[in-house]
């Protein structure tokens, strides 16, 4: 059991030290400097062990997560490893880019900071990677049955590991020339390194999972082809149209999606050349939106030498504590200092854009921007507010709409939700058969958790289509994100 007293002892959160923002800024490489498992330990000797673990209720992976604080506390980290990998196949993944609602869930939170649940985890992997622990798990026997993963994000790598340990021959589709979706090219350097993805994805190789990058489904093999040719496909396309900002002076030069921005950043750091590439160097950058994904377009402007980082926000500041009506265990919407953010760059709040100034070439110069008002609970520009903020560089970081659904519903006769996510019934089938749908491609934008655990309950959900039965685990029912309930 956990140490009864350890909450007590040590009653303050540690975490590594960052490398400084005036060295760090000049590379990609990971913001934080490597772990002291030592502190770790100790960190996990605050776990309270509790009768109740509603960090579980935070997690939808449903990780043992007072099993391995214990088993850490105690140093014994390969033990930690098996119980840990036991819920989430990518916890080197999760323990860098998960927001934590678990933390926001732990029981010692409601009176003293809560356990540093993420650091545990992510620290577990990397020295089960670091010790040889992480070992491919090929099936026992074939199954006779074939998979198509579309999309090798989380939700589509989870769930072909799944059915590849299940004994399917699966074949994951990857539109992109390298595997990883998201994880690949949406995500910096700074917050994940690649060498971490690709330890991973050697593992799910020597499983026998097959990747097929450099084929987009729906143009190089229509849908109902893939269909035709598998026994089941799983849909893990993601949620991949931005949501836009139709304003006067949108369509000039120098105004950009965030993602586009960061995928091109992405591949110059791999080692790629790309043609006309969109940078940030020497550049008044404006990025529009106070999310990930806006913080990881400042980070990366601020690495490429932009003279000014400016990140515009239409709503309220969010405030520094817990508001009331998010109370424990809810994960809060708190004011955050992401590592992006101290490294330079104005944050603005309720400021509404309503207009890209452009010079005489059609490039953008300028935001104009209004302080926002709220009306009748709609977010509007307050007149008589109006001012410009220089811009060479615009990044729109506003979120994303849902999937993309022109060649899936004309091929296949997939139906779409109103919130332009793919239609599902609760065993994660489309409205075709045998095809099922995982993570953000159903969901909608969500976190990294709920694209993992989506992954590996569609997969159990193939898995029983394919053979009757299952011993695989599905510990979450698809939601629709936005009304919290299961698709119309």
């Amino acid at each position: 059991m956990a140490d009864p007293r350890g909450f007590l002892k040590l009653t303050y959160r540690e975490q590594p030290p960052r490398r400084p923002v005036p060295v760090r800024i000049m590379d990609f490489d990971e913001v934080y400097q490597p772990t002291d498992t030592a502190m770790v330990s100790r960190q996990a000797s605050r776990c309270m062990d509790c009768g109740v673990p509603f960090c579980h209720t935070g997690c939808p992976l449903g990780n043992l997560i007072p099993e391995w604080n214990d088993l850490v506390r105690r140093d014994h980290w390969k033990s930690a490893s098996e119980r840990l990998h036991a819920t989430n196949n990518f916890p080197e993944l999760t323990g860098r880019l998960c927001p934590a609602p678990c933390e926001s869930a732990c029981v010692l939170g409601i009176n003293q900071p809560a356990v540093t649940i993420k650091r545990i985890e992510q620290t577990i992997a990397d020295e089960a990677f670091a010790h040889g622990w992480v070992t491919p798990q090929p099936p026992a026997r074939l199954s006779g049955k074939t998979v198509a993963v579309v999309g090798s994000g989380p939700a589509g790598l989870a769930a072909a590991q799944q059915l590849t340990r299940a004994g399917h021959t699966v074949a994951v589709f990857e539109r992109d020339d390298r595997v990883g979706g998201l994880l690949r090219y949406g995500i910096p350097d700074f917050k994940l390194e690649k060498a971490v993805l690709e330890l991973r994805l050697e593992q799910l190789r020597a499983e026998g999972t097959i990747f097929r990058t450099g084929v987009e489904i729906g143009r190089d093999i229509t849908w109902d082809q893939l269909s035709a040719r598998y026994d089941a496909v799983v849909i893990a396309t993601g949620a991949t149209v931005p949501r836009d900002l139709s304003l006067p002076g949108r369509e000039a030069d120098g105004i950009h999606f965030a993602m586009d921005y960061l995928v091109q950043s992405n591949k110059v750091v791999a080692g790629d050349e790309v043609a006309d590439q969109i940078t940030a160097a020497g550049k008044h950058v404006i990025v529009i939106g106070g999310g990930d994904t806006g913080s990881d377009c400042i980070g990366t402007a601020h690495r490429q030498g932009a003279r000014s980082v400016t990140n515009l926000a239409i709503g309220r500041r969010p405030p520094e504590e817990r508001p009331a009506h998010q109370p424990w265990p809810m994960m809060p919407s708190v004011f955050e200092v992401q590592t992006s953010h101290e490294e330079g760059g104005e944050r603005s709040y309720l400021a509404s854009t309503v207009e890209f100034v452009t010079d005489d070439d059609g490039h953008v110069r300028a935001l104009r921007v209004a302080e926002t008002e709220y009306v009748d609970g709609a977010r509007v520009p307050r007149a008589g507010t109006e001012h410009e903020i220089p811009a060479d560089l615009v990044l729109i970081a506003m979120g994303f709409t849902g999937a993309e659904e022109q060649t899936a519903s004309e091929q296949l006769g997939v139906k779409f939700t109103r919130l332009h996510g793919v239609k599902r019934t609760p065993d994660f089938q489309s409205s075709a058969p045998g095809v099922f749908v995982a993570g953000d491609a159903g969901r909608g934008q969500s976190l990294i958790v709920w694209a993992i655990a989506e992954g590996r309950a569609a997969a159990a959900h193939v898995d029983e289509y394919l053979t009757g039965t299952t011993t695989l685990p599905a510990v979450v029912a698809p939601t629709d994100v936005a009304i919290g309930l299961q698709p119309a």
